[in-house]
């Protein structure tokens, strides 16, 4: 969900004739959710955007999982998956390592610092949260300038393309769904605007400001896409540029909200996840943790309380700050928790007892909750800490 957003040139009416100046007609394109029954915005082309000269396969890297089995919590150190400057040659696209995913959901890292390919994902809408680094996001619907903690919102199909600028590498942590991924249902009048009660409102949101209008000829754009046995991909070669829109208006639209315009909610004691919720998907939900006061009653326990969410996996992604429950536990900036449906989680052994008197955590972190199990991708795998689980007891396995 966006609010309604027009850039560039477009007809006082839709599905109407635009003219170019010369008189030629520019070409009308819907994109549009749900069949034709939820957002969608109108893009109008200088060319036809159907057209296509070349159609082949793009082999896609690993994306096979293995179940978290036998059930245990599971400490992740991402920023061990990419080792001094290879990041100079990875793109955000296809240097992608996959951590974790189910039927739902897929969650990948990369560090980066080369220009991607055109690449449309037709499998669900991308939620990337930006960990460091800046650059532009170059889409059909304008440019995207990105920085630091922001969260970049690309919906199902739209073409793009990630340019990172300045000396520093860009680490990037890819929410990739099956589905569209909104605000949370309980934060939207029933027209779509964001709530009085919402963390958020639709100033935070940032949108494309004008068209990009790139030009070239046998443009190759890389698609990932569903197969009959699961994930795909196709190398698309359009005959002139996809990013040949003049103007286009509507409310589906790639856009920003950067995490620092999250503004938590807070209690006298202490408050569940949901609270800290910023968007929704099929059978998951995305929270993030920020800079914050924390509870205040006389006799609270700031950190959480240990729980058992029965329903749901839960996937903790350390970015900033210093995060209190985890404290003696070797998660770092860069960790992923994860802590699996029947599994009881909480405070590492004597954060419960530290917190007492605390008035502010200074703390960052992503959660994603799934409703489905997760599985380890070869990204996973690779940076799994094999000690994490057995440190709220202080030793391994039958020792």
């Amino acid at each position: 969900m966006a609010y309604y957003r027009q850039v560039g040139e477009v007809p006082p009416k839709r599905h109407t004739q635009h003219r170019r100046p010369d008189g030629g007609l520019y070409y009308e394109e819907l994109m549009g959710e749900e069949g034709f029954s939820s957002d969608s915005s109108l893009l109008y082309h200088r060319n036809l955007p159907s057209a296509l000269v070349d159609s082949t396969v793009w082999e896609l890297p690993d994306l096979e999982t293995e179940p978290n089995h036998p059930l245990r919590p599971r400490h992740l150190k991402l920023h061990d998956l990419f080792g001094g400057q290879e990041w100079k040659r990875h793109d955000v696209v296809t240097g992608r390592r996959l951590v974790l995913g189910n039927a739902d959901v897929r969650i990948s890292y990369v560090v980066a610092g080369e220009t991607s390919p055109l690449y449309r994902n037709a499998i669900g809408d991308e939620c990337v949260y930006v960990e460091s680094g800046e650059g532009v996001v170059e889409t059909v619907f304008g440019a995207l300038p990105f920085r630091q903690g922001d969260y970049v919102l690309l919906p199902r199909s739209t073409t793009h393309r990630w340019v990172p600028r300045g000396a520093d590498p860009v680490r990037a942590y890819c929410i990739e769904a099956n589905s569209h991924i909104t605000p949370p249902r309980r934060y939207l009048s029933k027209f779509g605007q964001l709530l009085e009660h919402s963390p958020y409102c639709e100033r935070d949101l940032h949108g494309p400001a004008e068209p990009l209008l790139a030009e070239g000829t046998d443009v190759e754009v890389l698609v990932k896409h569903r197969g009959s046995r699961g994930i795909v991909g196709t190398r698309f070669v359009y005959p002139e540029h996809p990013f040949d829109v003049v103007g286009w208006d509507g409310c589906l639209y790639p856009h920003t909200f950067n995490v620092a315009d999250f503004e938590p909610i807070t209690g006298r004691v202490h408050q569940p996840p949901p609270v800290h919720q910023v968007f929704e998907g099929q059978n998951f939900v995305v929270c993030n943790f920020v800079p914050r006061k924390v509870d205040y009653h006389p006799l609270s326990i700031p950190v959480p309380y240990y729980h058992s969410n029965v329903d749901s996996d839960e996937v903790m992604f350390y970015c900033g700050g210093d995060y209190e429950a985890r404290k003696g536990s070797g998660i770092g900036q860069g960790s992923i928790s994860l802590h699996p449906g029947g599994h009881s989680h909480g405070p590492q052994p004597g954060a419960y007892e530290r917190s007492i008197g605390v008035e502010f955590f200074d703390e960052l972190a992503v959660m994603v909750d799934t409703f489905r199990p997760l599985e380890l991708g070869e990204g996973g795998r690779a940076a799994e800490d094999p000690g994490y689980a057995w440190t709220w007891a202080g030793r391994g396995p039958r020792g």
